[in-house]
């Protein structure tokens, strides 16, 4: 048995809270901040970030790297899967991604794995100074909050 807090069936999650409890039960992809807020730092573009949500978004176990078809992350966005597929390779050769090769039982190909190990790595410098500058903040509110606040007094 583990430690984990088992949710009442009538508890609304914070996703759904936001999201609503149709947009949720429909599914929904977590992925941190920071790549998106440092996309431009990264070198990344709108399309790129785009193709990477649709990747995470069929990354459900940490041991399963996602594996959608170029052509269903192209019909999804309004791209050509062409566009797709150039654009992966861009992200591979930047490094932020890793294809891996999949055979079929029968011995053809089918879709490639994908790996975010790169993206994940070039981004930590960037989550860990948005860590500091959290660290920052509260430590600050807290010196704050320490001070001694004045005492005022009623002048006549």
């Amino acid at each position: 048995m583990t430690d984990a807090k088992i949710k009442p069936q009538n508890e609304t999650s914070e996703v759904e809270k936001k999201w609503s409890k149709s947009l949720t039960e429909a599914g929904w992809t977590a992925i941190p901040s920071v790549i998106f807020e440092r996309q431009h730092a990264l070198g990344l573009d709108p399309l790129d970030v785009n193709i990477i949500l649709h990747l995470a978004g069929y990354w459900w176990k940490a041991e399963n790297a996602p594996h959608p078809s170029k052509a269903t992350i192209a019909a999804a966005i309004g791209v050509d899967p062409r566009t797709v597929q150039r654009r992966i390779a861009r992200l591979e050769g930047a490094g932020f991604i890793t294809r891996i090769a999949r055979r079929s039982k029968k011995g053809g190909t089918t879709t490639n794995q994908y790996s975010f190990a790169g993206l994940i790595k070039a981004a930590t410098p960037y989550a860990l100074e948005r860590i500091e500058e959290k660290k920052k903040r509260i430590n600050e509110a807290t010196e704050r909050a320490k001070r001694k606040k004045p005492q005022l007094t009623v002048v006549k």
